[in-house]
C-alpha cells in the first residue's frame, strides 16, 4: 500500500457520492497507516533507549578500569615497585598546601594520617585550608598527633629552611576576605597621608603585597597546591599566594592513597619552572 495513492483516495472523501463502502476502506486504510507510523516510532524510541544503555554500559566500563588501574598503580608505587619513585628532591618543595572540601575536613583521623604520610616523604612545611575553617577547630588535636608545630607567621622563603619540626598553617576562605579588607583599608589610608588622588588611587602588586605583609597575612607562596574533594577547583585558597603554585587534584580524601601521593609530589619535583622567563 503505497502513501500516494492512499492520500488520492482520502481526496475523494469530499465527494458528495461517495459509495459509503468505498468511504469505509479509504478509512481504514488511512487507520492502517497511521498504526504503522506509531510502530516505527515505537521502534524508533526503543532503539534509542538502547543505544543510550549501551553507551552508559560503556562509559561505566571504562571508568571502572581507569579506577583500578588506578588502584594498581598507587599500591605499586608505594610498594616500592617503581624505582623511579623513590628518589626525588624533596628540597624543591618548600611549601605545601592542602586543600580540603569542608564536609571532608571533620574526619580529623585522615587528615592526620595524610599529615602522617607527609612527615614520612619528608614535607615539613605545610599549609591545611578549609572554606569553613572545620580544621582550625581540630588544630590542637592535628598538631598533637602528627608531631607538629603550630606555623608562626613566617613570611620568607630562606626562614623555611632553619626549621626542624614539620610546621602546620590553618586557614579559611575568612581569612582571605578579612586579609583583602585589611590590606585595602591599610593602602587607602597610607594613600591618604600621601596626600594622593582620591579619584584615581593606582595600586600596584608591590603595594598590595607589602599591605599584606603589614597586617599579617602574607604567607609564603606554596609550591604545590594538593586539592582534596569533588570539586577540581581551589575553593577559595588566597589566590595572591597561588601565583606560580602548581595544582593537583587528588580525589575525595576517603580515596586518599599513598602511592597517589607519592606520585604526585614526585612529578612536582621532577617539572622544571621558569617562572615567566
Amino acid at each position: 500500500m503505497e502513501n500516494g495513492s492512499v492520500l488520492q483516495e482520502v481526496k475523494l472523501l469530499n465527494d458528495p457520492q461517495l459509495n459509503p463502502r468505498r468511504c469505509s476502506q479509504v478509512i481504514t486504510m488511512l487507520l492502517y497507516m497511521l498504526n504503522q507510523g506509531e510502530a516505527f516510532s515505537k521502534i524508533g524510541k526503543l532503539g534509542l533507549l538502547l543505544l543510550w544503555h549501551f553507551v552508559h554500559f560503556v562509559v561505566s566500563i571504562w571508568y571502572f578500569a581507569v579506577g583500578i588501574a588506578y588502584m594498581l598503580e598507587s599500591y605499586l608505587v608505594a610498594s616500592g615497585a617503581f624505582k623511579e619513585y623513590k628518589t626525588h628532591d624533596i628540597a624543591k618543595l618548600q611549601y605545601l598546601a592542602i586543600v580540603i572540601e569542608s564536609g571532608e575536613a571533620y574526619e580529623t583521623s585522615k587528615v592526620i594520617t595524610l599529615l602522617k604520610w607527609l612527615a614520612a616523604i619528608g614535607v615539613k612545611h605545610i599549609c591545611l585550608y578549609d572554606t569553613e575553617g572545620v580544621l582550625k577547630k581540630s588544630k590542637e588535636t592535628i598538631l598533637e598527633n602528627s608531631n607538629a608545630t603550630f606555623w608562626e607567621g613566617l613570611d620568607k622563603r630562606s626562614s623555611l629552611l632553619d626549621q626542624k619540626l614539620m610546621t602546620i598553617e590553618f586557614a579559611s576562605f575568612s581569612d582571605g576576605k578579612e586579609a583583602v579588607a585589611k590590606a585595602a583599608n591599610l593602602l587607602f589610608v597610607n594613600h591618604l597621608k600621601l596626600g594622593g588622588d582620591l579619584m584615581a588611587p593606582i595600586f600596584t602588586e608591590r603595594n598590595i603585597t607589602d599591605a599584606l605583609r603589614a597586617i599579617g597575612c602574607k604567607g609564603p607562596d606554596p609550591d604545590l597546591l594538593l586539592v582534596y574533594g569533588p570539586a577540581r577547583c581551589h575553593l577559595g585558597f588566597p589566590a595572591w599566594r597561588m601565583r606560580y603554585t602548581e595544582i593537583v587534584h587528588m580525589g575525595t580524601l576517603k580515596s586518599m592513597k599513598f602511592g597517589s601521593l607519592v606520585k604526585a609530589i614526585h612529578k612536582y619535583t621532577m617539572v622544571h619552572q621558569n617562572y615567566g622567563r
